[in-house]
């Protein structure tokens, strides 16, 4: 029985570090793991379930993004090399200055690229974002016409290019298209405490643009799944991988078989919450395309004091990272369409959550209740 891999994930205490590092422990995938954050666990909003997997001898704190760390962060005790290191770390959240971005994802990234392929790590997964392709309703593949369209993007895809010009570091690139799941932050966030104050209200929730824009899905189950996978499929030999054909960097798309739309999004929220959703008209979306920044500032002023309201009334001191708050950048009318199935046809990969439902989105807000977090 060959040994398991040891692992080494960096960003380990965000919301797909938790996770991939859940994932390991769970099924008992690694010989070693280290979770490296420069957040503390007491300070994560952590569930208690990823306690064990997550904090105590397992976890590190440090900068990875600083030079003077990187030694700490990868020696062992034992003197051996890490053979996966998993890069989740990196500034996720949107509207930053550009200055951010450089310094929290592409100096990190780099950072821990360098000493991985000086270190010769078996095989190294940078996280990047679908949102690198030129916005496009027909699902981009891999080698599609890439145009970040958030700032996250535009640093992230410097990342990816950046790293593939690093001699020896053994690189794959997994691009994402929006995670939800159990406590998840942001995008899914926004939309369903969004929800709650409309229902609080009584009033319709419309969406900008049309039924028709992309907003592509994956469930954190199988992102963890897949970064799992791909980190095997890589040191077995990279089975079916043509870099004449493909390019030399393995990328992969991790999105699931559903096509969400903002139409999904706008049925499934109407089901849970039991209100009418719409969409706004041509002459208002029309409107949002010249006067966004407008049109996102009255959209906040309207949720934020009723959700400020709402915990009040339910006793909650912390929300967690729960606010209906709606970021400019995301609400652009731009497509996040991606295509998936090179993921399934080269490393044999199958989603467990194929689609978006009223089920996977109850239990979404279920974590939450149960974080104390929901009103």
């Amino acid at each position: 029985m060959a040994e398991k891999p040891s692992v080494l994930i960096i960003g380990g205490l965000g919301y797909i570090g938790r996770f991939l590092a859940l994932h390991i422990h769970k099924n008992n995938l690694a010989s070693d793991v280290r979770i490296v954050d420069k957040v503390l666990p007491q300070l994560a909003w952590l569930a208690p379930e990823f306690e064990e997997a997550c904090a105590g001898s397992k976890f590190m704190q440090a900068d990875a993004s600083r030079e003077q760390s990187l030694q700490r962060i990868f020696d062992r005790a034992d003197g051996k090399q890490w053979d996966y290191v998993f890069n989740c770390g990196g500034e996720t959240r949107y509207s930053q200055e550009d200055e951010v971005y450089k310094l929290r994802s592409l100096q990190l990234s780099l950072a821990v690229g360098k000493e991985a392929a000086k270190r010769g790590v078996k095989c190294f997964i940078e996280l990047s974002t679908g949102m690198v392709y030129k916005p496009d309703s027909s699902p981009s593949r891999e080698q599609d016409k890439l145009k970040p369209w958030s700032k996250i993007a535009v640093f992230k895809l410097q990342a990816e290019e950046e790293l593939a010009k690093i001699p020896g570091l053994n690189l794959v690139i997994v691009r994402l298209a929006h995670v939800y799941g159990p406590y998840a932050p942001q995008w899914v966030a926004t939309a369903l405490c969004m929800a709650r104050v409309y229902q609080a209200l009584g009033s319709e929730m419309k969406w900008l643009w049309t039924k028709n824009l992309c907003t592509n899905t994956v469930h954190i189950h199988d992102v963890t799944r897949s970064l799992w996978r791909v980190a095997e499929w890589y040191t077995a030999g990279k089975t079916k991988w043509d870099s004449a054909k493909m390019g030399p960097t393995p990328t992969f798309n991790v999105v699931d078989k559903g096509h969400t739309t903002q139409g999904t999004m706008a049925d499934l929220i109407g089901d849970v919450f039991g209100i009418k959703t719409g969409f706004q008209g041509t002459i208002i979306s029309n409107f949002a395309k010249i006067h966004l920044h407008d049109v996102v500032e009255d959209v906040n002023d309207e949720l934020l004091g009723p959700w400020a309201g709402l915990l009040e009334d339910a006793g909650i001191t912390k929300p967690g990272p729960l606010t209906p708050f709606m970021e400019e950048e995301l609400l652009k009318d731009t497509d996040l369409s991606m295509d998936g199935s090179r993921l399934e046809e080269l490393v044999g990969f199958n989603y467990e959550k194929p689609q978006i439902n009223k089920e996977l989105l109850q239990e979404v807000i279920e974590s939450y209740k149960r974080m104390k977090w929901w009103p």
